[in-house]
């Protein structure tokens, strides 16, 4: 996860929306109150007493829980005292797969579901969920380890998107692949080798899948795809920004659902 986090004091941190909880009492608080976390940070190697009770609570709210060295966790909480433990809150709740679905059958379309795997840039899943409201996508899968979660920086990079695009947040993203399967949908993965993106039929259920920045869809994800598909490169340059792949793929997956003819 890469969340950028400037220095600064605990109050101006919370005052700009970044819901950073620093100190075992506010966090206790935050959760008992039912506040939406994220992700739990705390310092490496200590997982007893009180921090063991905040780290089964976040657990069983469904936030990550991320070890790091104090440094970090002074950086993220501007120095404050935090107490070997800093929760970052979610700008929004996050939804239940059903939701999706539910989204899907309200609209009288078929799910357009588009899965992040192991998308670590907040900026360009805030991207990708601007063009997924943009598009008539019904939500967006990411998974809870190794990958951005719906932090300020993404609400912010999303300009208002995370408001109206259900995000479900699962365990492990082959197995969602599998349950989406199962429910009728088309996994589509982006990939450098596959058929031209424009090539193939988006009309039915479809899930699609844009991997990480650096090693791209993973390899469980990649096995149960039902196609792959891929942009011409014409450049020097390998690969495009996932949000920007993200974007041309849905642009086409609405083309093809609005029945928009392409000269």
């Amino acid at each position: 996860m890469t969340d950028r986090y400037k220095p600064e004091t605990e109050k101006n941190t919370a005052s700009k929306g970044q819901d950073v909880i620093a100190g075992r009492n506010a966090v206790h608080e935050a959760l008992r109150a039912g506040r939406t976390i994220d992700s739990l940070y705390v310092t490496r190697g200590q997982k007893t007493g009180s921090l063991a009770v905040l780290i089964a609570k976040a657990k069983q709210q469904g936030a990550a829980i991320k070890e790091a060295d104090a440094k970090k966790l002074d950086f993220m909480c501007g120095n404050a005292n935090h107490q070997g433990v800093v929760a970052v809150a979610a700008v929004k709740e996050y939804a239940v797969l059903e939701d999706i679905f539910q989204l899907a059958q309200e609209r009288g379309e078929p799910p357009f579901i588009i899965l992040a795997d192991e998308l670590e840039d907040p900026h360009n899943l805030g991207a990708i969920l601007r063009t997924a409201e943009c598009t008539g996508a019904h939500g967006v899968i990411i998974p809870k380890r190794r990958a951005a979660g719906l932090t300020y920086a993404v609400g912010k990079a999303s300009a208002g998107a995370v408001e109206y695009v259900p995000v479900v947040r699962v365990t492990n993203m082959a197995a969602a692949v599998e349950l989406l399967k199962e429910k009728g949908l088309w996994i589509y993965v982006t990939d450098m080798k596959g058929e031209p993106w424009c090539s193939v039929d988006y009309r039915g259920p479809v899930g699609l899948v844009i991997g990480s920045e650096g090693s791209g869809v993973s390899r469980l994800v990649k096995e149960k795809a039902d196609f792959t598909v891929t942009l011409p490169m014409a450049g020097h340059i390998a690969s495009l920004n996932a949000s920007v792949a993200c974007g041309v793929i849905c642009y086409e997956i609405a083309r093809q659902r609005q029945g928009l003819k392409a000269k």
